[in-house]
């Protein structure tokens, strides 16, 4: 609640309220706090914390960036940082098939955010009978992640990783870090080590 110093005039039937001078500061303050402790909360959040142990372990300097709002997509990712959407990698979960009638397994493509997955193409290249999109309890089970925070690294399990060979294209990289307001940088090549992925056209 503002401060607020009351001054009765004679010709106001009611007392009106004027605001002290330091309020805009206090008021400011008591933003950066709210902000800071929403900061940490997520840096401490157990999936963010996961994946930034990962990357310590694999020698990764690009600290974990807190955004301002969830990104859940790769445009929305994009707009908060100020970069093109496709320097964005994208990490899709996928339901693979070797037979129509086999149980599926996860497959992880760390697309950029510019294009879409050629699941057909993707399936060919592999040798699988099926590749469709995974929905949110796959997900969530086989990766440790919700949806909108699946991150390349830190995962329940290993994953077979594809990496599209188009964000060679670019020096930096964003990828989700396990929350969707948390996001990290790095390289092409660093990616393709961390995750331990094979790149590969996907578009």
């Amino acid at each position: 609640m503002s401060e607020q110093v009351f001054e009765k005039h004679s010709n106001l039937p009611h007392r009106q309220p004027v605001k002290t001078a330091h309020e805009p500061a206090c008021r400011a303050a008591r933003y950066r706090a709210r902000v800071s402790d929403t900061a940490d909360s997520i840096l401490t959040h157990a999936s963010v914390a996961r994946v930034r142990a990962t990357l310590a372990e694999a020698g990764v300097q690009g600290a974990v960036v807190v955004l301002d709002g969830a990104a859940r997509t790769a445009a929305q990712a994009a707009a908060y940082l100020g970069v093109d959407v496709a320097q964005i990698a994208n990490s899709l979960v996928f339901t693979t098939r070797v037979s129509p009638d086999a149980s599926p397994e996860p497959l992880l493509v760390l697309t950029s955010g510019g294009h879409r997955v050629d699941t057909a193409k993707v399936a060919a290249d592999l040798g699988l009978a099926q590749v469709g999109r995974a929905d949110a309890d796959f997900v969530r089970e086989r990766t440790g992640f919700a949806i909108g925070g699946v991150a390349p690294v830190g995962h329940l399990a290993p994953l077979t990783t594809l990496v599209d060979s188009a964000l060679a294209a670019y020096e930096v990289i964003w990828a989700a870090a396990g929350h969707p307001h948390a996001v990290f940088p790095t390289t092409f090549a660093e990616l393709v080590r961390i995750s331990g992925g094979r790149v590969a056209d996907v578009a």
